[in-house]
């Protein structure tokens, strides 16, 4: 036996010692040494304001200081521990090259579902890794087998871009009516459940519904529970886009009542560009099919992820373990403190349209507006264009709304009260107020 075949074999041997690294590696991430403990027997909303402590979170950090970051809810950064994570797994993904993505992979792959299934409280049958939330939704909307001609389909405008059209891509797969709805603008909690309602009651033949538990126009947070609860009453199936939620707001997926959800790990958790994951509870799998004909193995053959890039699966430990350091409840009140921040300086101004909800509970961090008026596509890329230009902010236009385009603002937990001030600056200058 030559000796690149001996060592192949002695590799493939010492694999399962592969996947007792990425354990220990996650623990020592757990401990993020520059990363002070938050002060004990203070609630999320006491610590909310605390900015040294918030200022060392935010040195954790390496970003660009070349404008004010306001589009947060593109992706999330990775903080250092995860980059250097993300790094030292694509060099070992580099050095191992196919013998590292057919051997030792595999099984690195499974420990990093498991720790996942752990952070989500779903079993390990329940979860597959996928590249993103979209990914998996568009697998879970297309491979729904339940619907038959003449059924009908329920989305709104405020879900996203990509799930409406495959929403509507279920008229010449499964021969169904879409029907869509609008959302109130503003919209209350009591308002978001009688508009659901009302759709449930005039559309008797629905059978499968969409809910976008954080929405990327507006940023309202959808009492999920409570709608999928009426949609169960009456014998509807619930797909939830949990993209912007998992992370930023205290989500126990079995909790809210559907039984498929596509979930992204790179926007609130911090993970690598390219982690999501998709969740089928436990008795549904079979409600989905396999993707393209693949061949049945429960959940994981439900998507069809193809070679995907190992070390940014192999860095998700390191962004749970970051992520748990500083807790959901703890980021979420940062979140809606700094969102506060500009919303409260900015709601008196006449020349602008505050949008999404002013209720907490269905609030986060993403919120939008648009100036009186200007509620076209090309009006609101202008806005974006002159915060970016003449006051080095960096927003992103929005589209969809029923009610017209708008301008979405999304700080991180990077962000410093100051940048939001620079916002501030902005918004009054091209309102006329400044």
């Amino acid at each position: 036996m030559d000796g690149g075949r001996r060592r192949l074999l002695r590799g493939a041997a010492l694999m399962p010692l592969a996947v007792g690294a990425v354990t220990a590696a996650t623990a020592a991430t757990a401990d993020v040494p520059d990363l002070p403990e938050a002060p004990a027997g203070r609630s999320p909303a006491q610590l909310a304001g605390d900015e040294a402590y918030w200022a060392a979170v935010a040195a954790q950090y390496d970003l660009g200081d070349e404008v004010v970051m306001l589009d947060n809810g593109y992706w999330g950064a990775m903080a250092r521990p995860v980059l250097q994570a993300y790094t030292q797994a694509t060099a070992e993904v580099n050095r191992g090259n196919a013998w590292f993505g057919r051997v030792a992979f595999p099984q690195r792959m499974r420990e990093v579902q498991r720790q996942l299934a752990g952070f989500l409280g779903v079993g390990e049958d329940e979860v597959v890794l996928t590249r993103g939330a979209t990914e998996a939704l568009q697998a879970l909307i297309g491979g729904y087998n339940r619907l038959r001609p003449g059924d009908q389909v329920l989305y709104a405008d405020i879900d996203y871009d990509s799930t409406i059209t495959a929403m509507r891509w279920l008229r010449a797969r499964r021969g169904v009516e879409p029907v869509a709805i609008a959302l109130p603008e503003p919209c209350g909690h009591a308002q978001v459940l009688e508009t659901y309602a009302q759709a449930l009651q005039r559309n008797p033949r629905l059978k499968l519904m969409l809910l976008t538990q954080v929405n990327h126009r507006n940023g309202m947070l959808l009492p999920v529970a409570e709608i999928a609860a009426m949609a169960r009453a009456r014998g509807v199936d619930v797909i939830v886009d949990a993209a912007h939620a998992i992370g930023q707001v205290e989500t126990r997926i079995d909790a809210l009542g559907a039984d498929f959800a596509g979930i992204n790990l790179h926007k609130w958790i911090g993970a690598p560009v390219g982690v999501g994951a998709m969740y089928v509870r436990r008795g549904r799998v079979a409600d989905i099919d396999p993707y393209m004909g693949d061949p049945d193995r429960g959940i994981a053959s439900r998507v069809h992820t193809g070679t995907a890039n190992f070390a940014a699966f192999l860095a998700l430990p390191a962004a749970l373990a970051f992520h748990q350091r500083i807790g959901t409840a703890a980021k979420r009140a940062r979140l809606l403190r700094l969102r506060d921040h500009w919303r409260d300086a900015v709601r008196a101004l006449p020349g602008l349209q505050l949008l999404g909800p002013d209720e907490p509970r269905l609030s986060s961090a993403i919120a939008s507006f648009r100036l009186s008026g200007q509620v076209t596509l090309e009006q609101n890329i202008g806005v974006a264009r002159r915060l970016l230009e003449e006051h080095g902010v960096f927003t992103v236009h929005r589209d969809g709304l029923a009610h017209g385009a708008c301008v979405r603002v999304t700080p991180g937990i990077f962000t410093a009260p100051a940048q939001m001030d620079q916002l501030v600056a902005g918004l009054r200058r091209l309102a006329g107020a400044a």
